[in-house]
């Protein structure tokens, strides 16, 4: 299994969210509001001069659990459901996942829950 975890400007939720429903195998995703900065950070000025300070830019952080045969196809509709060729348009991260655990039977698997 893999986790894909992709952080997306906030206007571009509806574009993925379609995007994953449109793909066979995805059974769920999580999403989330978070602030932050990555690549393109912008530096503003404090009072003093000598300090700097960085703006955190809202995102959206999208976590999607999957089978590894639809990993990469889960990967290229968030890249182009979110993509708008603007700076800051996100990243995607991908990692494995061991084990899941289905909490209300106790379900545990390898492959996909």
């Amino acid at each position: 299994m893999k986790k894909v975890e992709a952080f997306i400007q906030p206007h571009r939720l509806d574009e993925v969210t379609l995007a994953m429903h449109r793909l066979s195998g995805v059974t769920g995703m999580s999403v989330c509001e978070v602030q932050g900065w990555g690549h393109g950070k912008q530096l503003a000025t404090s009072h003093s001069h000598a300090e700097q300070v960085c703006d955190f830019k809202p995102h959206m952080k999208v976590e999607i659990i999957c089978s590894d045969a639809i990993a990469e196809s889960v990967i290229q509709a968030i890249q182009q459901s979110a993509h708008t060729g603007l700076a800051g348009d996100g990243a995607i991260f991908v990692s494995s996942v061991e084990q899941a655990v289905r909490i209300s039977s106790g379900e545990r698997s390898t492959d996909e829950i």
